[in-house]
């Protein structure tokens, strides 16, 4: 249980220093744009896949957002991500993410817009 806790943490912490990365301009750019995405979905109050779905609704949150965290610190520079987590140890959690809810909107009324076509395509 411990170890959960102190791994939590560190998600906490690294997501907080991929959204202060996301804003700084010595960030490369695809760290930026994939700190970016990452960041703002966490931080989004709607998920891709939502927790009422059986099973489904929980692989986000404990796959595919470490997953995201995991490449856009790859991304990043060891000296810069370094000082995002000192950083990040000043903000407070969490930060707000419209630009986030806006994304998730986006990606399901394309989902929805596509499941559509497909319905009406087939007659």
């Amino acid at each position: 249980m411990k170890r959960l806790k102190h791994w939590a943490r560190r998600l906490k912490r690294d997501l907080l220093a991929l959204w202060i990365a996301a804003r700084d301009p010595r960030t490369p750019l695809s760290a930026r744009m994939v700190a970016t995405a990452v960041a703002a979905y966490a931080l989004s109050p709607i998920d891709l896949i939502p927790d009422f779905i059986p099973i489904l609704g929980y692989v986000d949150d404990l796959l595919l957002l470490p997953l995201g965290i995991l490449v856009a610190i790859r991304l990043i520079p060891p000296a810069l991500m370094a000082e995002f987590r000192q950083r990040s140890c000043e903000w407070k959690w969490p930060p707000a993410s419209l630009a986030g809810a806006v994304a998730i909107i986006v990606i399901w009324g394309l989902l929805a817009a596509l499941a559509a076509g497909m319905i009406l395509a087939r007659g």
